[in-house]
Order: structure tokens, then sequence, then C-alpha cells
């Protein structure tokens, strides 16, 4: 069988070691070069001639983080790799993933002709902000769910008396996975914006008197509307409320945000690093899953076993 590189990018660094790990294999070497003037450039120190090469590093900022990415995958073009996955945890940019407005790009879709242009034979991440961005690429797509991750977790908590809700009207298809397994009661968190990151407003649709509500989300930034629905649940009458995120962005007031809400736990992956620890941010590991991801894609074995079944 083909051999298998695995090289981990500079901001991914802790978690593509894991990864790595539980696949049974070191990091391949990989260095990257820093210029005076801050250009970048990357070598790979080991040959990966035909060779099935795996690439992990999430594309959260900065911007440097895609280029290093980038410059990855063209270095092992040129050095006659057989072929290249890039393993993207956190895809970033796919929040701008449609033209909702004159005169903006849709940044989802450049950063894709991108990955593909560079010489990428296939991508995998976990958990698109929106699924149709897997449209936006001509080459194979694995998108892994975080599902498989937090459902086992959740069972083990003993939870008897709980909902599910969703932060707003786009996340109601991820929520209503969770309360369909669970058979649990959904509810939604409608809120109304005035700008970006900013929310005016949040009213809660369904009853949640009593109860113990796990908010569901694919990412948190600011914080700004997990806080405001937790706050909007409680006052509703929830007995509690945590919330399961699976990209912990938290830019901005994100950490203070959280501190000051009526949240009592929330659980995020290790897709983004933490920037930095808090006692109400429990951290899972996406090491397991991905590197099951890996092997099955070197076996031609199929992506979607690794799924949890609603």
């Amino acid at each position: 069988m083909v051999d298998v590189k695995i090289f981990g990018g500079t901001n991914s660094r802790s978690l593509s070691e894991k990864i790595a790990d539980y696949y049974g294999y070191s990091l391949g070497n990989l260095t990257v070069h820093r210029f005076s003037d801050g250009e970048i450039q990357t070598e790979i120190n080991e040959s990966v001639r035909g060779a099935y090469v795996f690439f992990i590093q999430s594309t959260f900022a900065p911007p440097e983080n895609l280029l290093e990415l980038l410059m990855m995958i063209d270095t092992a073009k040129r050095a006659s790799a057989g072929y290249i996955c890039v393993v993207i945890p956190y895809f970033g940019y796919a929040r701008q993933d449609r033209k909702d407005k004159p005169r903006v790009p849709i940044s989802a879709k450049l950063i894709a002709n991108l990955i593909e242009s560079a010489g990428a034979n296939r991508m995998m991440t976990m958990d698109f902000h929106a699924d149709q961005i897997q449209g936006f690429f001509d080459i194979p797509v694995d998108h892994l769910k975080s599902e498989a991750i937090y459902i086992p977790y959740l069972e083990t908590q003993n939870l008897d008396n709980i909902i599910f809700a969703s932060p707003d009207v786009g996340g109601v298809k991820r929520a209503r996975t969770y309360s369909k397994y669970f058979k649990r009661d959904l509810v939604i968190c409608d809120k109304y914006r005035k700008k970006a990151n900013e929310v005016e407003r949040i009213t809660v649709i369904g009853e949640v008197d009593g109860a113990d509500v796990i908010l569901v989300d694919d990412l948190v930034d600011t914080a700004g509307t997990l806080c405001k629905a937790a706050d909007a649940l409680i006052e509703k009458g929830a007995k509690s409320v945590r919330a399961i995120c699976t990209h912990p962005v938290l830019s901005g007031k994100a950490f203070e945000n959280i501190s000051n809400s009526k949240i009592g736990e929330l659980i995020v992956t290790d897709t983004i690093p933490l920037k930095q620890k808090h006692e109400k941010i429990k951290v899972l590991t996406t090491a397991k899953l991905f590197a099951r991801a890996i092997r099955n894609t070197h076996e031609h074995r199929s992506i979607s076993a690794l799924f949890v079944d609603g």
C-alpha cells in the first residue's frame, strides 16, 4: 500500500500531533521558514514521492494560516506527492458563503478555488457553517460531523430533563439532529440583528420551563448570540443552560461575555486552539475522529461509517 505522510501546520500543531498519535505515526518533518520581511516558505524535509500526503491546518485568523496551507500543498505537488488531502478542521471564511448584498465577495468559494488551484486532490473538514459549501469544490470533500464526538459525551452526562435549542433559525437542522437522537423537544431562539456581531434581541419559540437546555451551534465567535440566547432561556424558565459549539473562534469580548452570561458550561472542540483557559469552557478532542477518517481515506473505506445515525 502507498505510504502515508501526515504534516501539521504551525497553528494546528498540537491537534496534528494528536491525530498522528491516534493514527500510529509521527508527524512528517516540515519546516516553515520566516524571512525578515515577513515572507514565509515551507520545506518538506523528507521524500513524499508517490505518497498519500495529509496536511492538517485550520484556516482561522490570521490569514497567514491559509497562505501557509496553500504553500504546503504546492510544496508537496512539486515534490511529486501521489495524492494530496488537506485536513482543515475549521474552514475559515465559511460565513461568507453567499452574496447577500451588492459588491461583496463570496469568500468561501474563493478559498475553495485557491485550495484546488494549489494542487489539493481532496479536502476534509468538520461542521461547515453551511452544508452547501461542499458544492464550491470540484474535488471530493469529506464533511465530518461533530455529533460523533458530542453524542457519546452527552450520553455519559446522565441528563434527564434536557431540551435542545438552536440559538438562531439557521441552526435548526443542526439542533434537530440531537433532539431526534435523544428523543427530546427542540426550541428555537429567533434573533434580530442591527449589524454584524451585534444582536438586538432574542425571542424564544417553545416551552423550556424547568428544563436543562443545551444550545447547539457550529461555532462561537464573540459569543454575543449564544449568551443572549442563554439569558433569554433562563428568563423564560429554563433551569440551566449549557452550550455545545464545535469551533471556538472566541474573538473580541467573547471570554468576558461568557463569564457574565447564564451559560453554565460551554463545550467546544480543539479544531481551533483556545486563546486562554476558562472555568466555563470544556474542550473535547477531534483527533481520534480525524485519525479514523484519514485511515479510511487511505484505505478507500467509507467515511459515512464514522457518523452517528439520528
